[in-house]
Parts: structure tokens; sequence; C-alpha cells
């Protein structure tokens, strides 16, 4: 879960804060101790934890606080906006020129993700109605040419290269060949190194001042935490930055660029890589993540992601089903296509308020290599099977296994989960057609 440790430590203290009804200013102070601890031990610069936990103890051991009738509230509060103007207070968009093409341009160090976070933004800007134009101006890094137009094939967007030459002529003429494509985004996926240095920072300053971009952002990757936000506040102060893109977010249990990056450089985060996948590069929202952190959760993301992955023609037709008690394996496949586009399973529990503190949940993943097994194995039965998974005996068992690459044991523990999940269902719409409430637990969380 992004930010995990940092999380639990966090709502560890406000619990005990919780506990303890009337607060006294000593309370908070010891409960700010804790803070401050779990800050620091989450690599985020030390300047902006002693400025954050100034501002939250001026405001927390006020009277009207301290002598309201739920204080821990109010501190957790407080903190929860400390933290979201710490990491920047409102989402950041974007610029989109008032004539197109609007251009993009991508810089940072080698490493980070710049050539894949160039076809994730692509696609996320493709997906709002925008005409993107990536453009490979990597001339050094081996295979980045190729890499980018593998991107752009998937993507099924164009990809604009001139092998070896010029950086600079490539930014130029890219721009040119997409006012003549009429395409209004340039993306251009700058070469990166390992260091920092002046040779690096002279190409980018030549690029940008050929094709004047309207937005340089800064791919750097989340899990290097202050060396993230030392090579942000580097390239801020030479090239002049509009954000910041944090890659494999997802992966970061701590936070320290996250949480340092904007107070330092004065640069918003704008995007987070939440995956390996095309399709997970998110907007960054400053308020959701605070709330996650505080596990307060964040719904309007996971309504977003649902929005966006889920038919809602076929979830309509599959209530209908369900009604009826017509659910087969075939709808049982589709559903389980359509929870796989929302992400992994404990990104989606960190969306939903209080669920990362349930001990049931705790540990709980769903491994993928186990969701292709089931799929395999629905695959490999027939049509009639599928619709009536009744007539499945031992040889027709023993067929499936062998086409699905799994043992006869897999193929008995779904059939039989399935008839679990159906029986389930039954009584969930027995219990709504006689207005009872379902007092019966899910099997795992038994």
């Amino acid at each position: 879960m992004v930010f995990e440790s940092l999380a639990d430590k966090l709502q560890q203290t406000f619990k005990k804060l919780r506990g303890r009804g009337k607060l006294s200013e000593s309370d908070v102070t010891e409960a700010l101790k804790e803070v401050r601890m779990a800050l620091l031990e989450a690599d985020v610069n030390f300047k902006v934890v002693k400025d954050l936990v100034a501002k939250i103890k001026e405001r927390a051991i006020g009277q009207e606080v301290l002598e309201s009738l739920t204080p821990a509230q109010h501190v957790i509060k407080i903190v929860n906006e400390e933290l979201t103007n710490l990491m920047g207070g409102t989402q950041s968009r974007i610029a989109i020129a008032s004539r197109p093409p609007t251009v993009i341009m991508l810089v940072g160090l080698q490493g980070a993700g710049k050539t894949t976070t160039a076809g994730k933004l692509a696609h996320l800007l493709k997906r709002q109605g925008k005409r993107p134009l990536m453009v490979a101006a990597d001339i050094y890094r081996p295979a980045a040419i190729k890499q980018l137009e593998v991107l752009g094939e998937k993507l099924e967007i164009p990809v604009f290269t001139m092998g070896q030459e010029n950086p600079v002529n490539i930014a130029k003429k890219a721009v040119d060949q997409a006012l003549m494509m009429a395409r209004d985004i340039v993306i251009i996926d700058t070469a990166g190194r390992l260091h920092i240095n002046e040779e690096l920072m002279n190409e980018l300053k030549s690029i940008k001042q050929t094709v004047k971009p309207h937005e340089i952002l800064l791919v750097v990757d989340a899990m290097t935490g202050q060396d993230a936000v030392n090579v942000a506040e580097t390239f801020n102060k030479d090239l002049g930055l509009d954000g910041v893109i944090l890659t494999k977010l997802d992966g970061d249990a701590r936070g320290g660029a996250a949480l340092s990056i904007k107070a330092v450089t004065g640069q918003p985060i704008k995007f987070a890589g939440m995956g390996e996948k095309l399709d997970a590069l998110e907007p960054f929202h400053p308020d959701r993540m605070a709330s996650r952190i505080l596990g307060m959760g964040d719904v309007l993301s996971l309504i977003e992601k649902a929005e966006s992955a889920i038919n809602l023609e076929k979830a309509q037709e599959m209530q209908k089903k369900l009604r009826k008690e017509d659910f087969t394996l075939d709808d049982f496949l589709e559903q389980i296509e359509q929870v796989r586009k929302l992400g992994p399973l404990d990104q989606i529990l960190g969306m939903l308020p209080g669920m990362g503190k349930l001990k049931q949940l705790q540990g709980m993943d769903i491994d993928d290599k186990e969701v292709k097994h089931i799929i395999a194995i629905i695959r490999s039965m027939t049509a009639k099977e599928r619709r009536d998974p009744s007539i499945i005996n031992g040889s027709r068992r023993k067929r499936i296994a062998l086409g699905s690459g799994t043992r006869v044991q897999d193929v008995n523990r779904l059939l039989k989960q399935f008839g679990e999940a159906k029986k389930m269902m039954k009584r969930i719409q027995e219990m709504q057609k006689s207005g009872k409430k379902p007092s019966f637990k899910l099997p795992f969380m038994s």
C-alpha cells in the first residue's frame, strides 16, 4: 500500500490520542513527537518536518481544540489539512496552450522511467480526448527510441523519430510535424544521465530555448526518497520546472519524496505512477493522499477508477442476472476482468476508509498468478460447462485441468468457490426481499 509504513505509525499515534478522551497540551506535544519521528523515519526532509510539526502544534494547542468534545478528531483534522497543504493543497493540472500544440518536455535522470512515463502520459491524455504525438529525443540510451516506438504501437499513438540526429533539431521538427498532423499535444522524451552534469543541462536548456515548452515535468523515482528531492531541487534551479511526476509511488512505503518535493522546490507533483501497466498513471491529489495516509480512505479516486474501468450497461445487466439467479461462470469471468482493471487489491483497500486497519485484511493479497489460473480454468471449459457447472464430472475436470495447465484440485476448488458464491448471492436476494439485513460473514473474513 502507498506510504504503508508511515500510515501505520501515524494511525497508531492517533488511535492512542482518541483513546484518551479529554486532551491536555502535554498529550498533544507527546503525540506530535511521535508524528515527528514517523515523518523523519519516512525520509521526509528535516526542515519540512520541523516546519510542519510547528504549524500543527500552533493550531492544535488552542483552547477551542483542547476544550472541544472531540479534541482528538480536531487534531487529526488539523494534521490532515497541514499534510494536504504540504503536498500542494489542490490538484495541479497541465497548462494547456490556447493555440495547439501544447509541448510537454519530460526530463530526469536515467532509470527514473521517463520513456515509460511518456507512454503512460500520452495514454492518459488520449483517454481525455487529446491527440498526442510522442517524440524520441533520447539518442544516447541504447534502445530508447525502439522502446518508445513499441509503446506507440501498443497505444496507437504516433511517435516522431529522426534516429541519431541532434536532439534539439528532433524536438523542433517534431513540433512542426505535430502542426501538420493536427496533433494537439507533443510529449518530448529527453535523454537522462546517471548523474546531473553540465552537458545534460546544456542540452535540455537548448531544447527549452528552441521549442519553448508549455510544461517541463521532472520524472523521479519516489522510492529514492531525499535523493529525488535533491534531484528536483537541482533541475528546478538550473532548468525551471513546472511540475513533477513521481514514478513507483505504489511501492513507496515511506513517502519521503512525495511529502518533501513541493515544500523544497515550490513545484507541484502533477502525476503519480501507481503500477507497471500503461494505464497506471494518475493525477496527484494532495487532499486524497493525505486522507489515505491517515486511514480515512480515498473514495473519490476509487469511484473515478470504477467509472473508467466498469461498463455501466454490463453492470446493470449483471444486476438483473443476479436477481434472476442466472449467474454463470461466463459472468464470473467477466467480473474478474472488471475488478482486475481497478488495480491491485491492496491499492483498492487503501482507498476504503478504515479497511487497511481490519485485522482480517492485513497481509491479504491476491496473487496475479492465481487469478490467471482461474481465468485459464474457466476458458478451458466448453460454453455448456460454463453455463451449467453441474455437468462437470471427473473426466471433464481432468480435461479442464490439462487444458489450463493446472491441477484437478484447482478445478475442484474453483467450482466449490463458485457454488458458495452463488449460494451467498441467493441468500442476499432472499434477505433483500424480506427486508432483513444480511448477518453472515464472507468466506475470506472468517
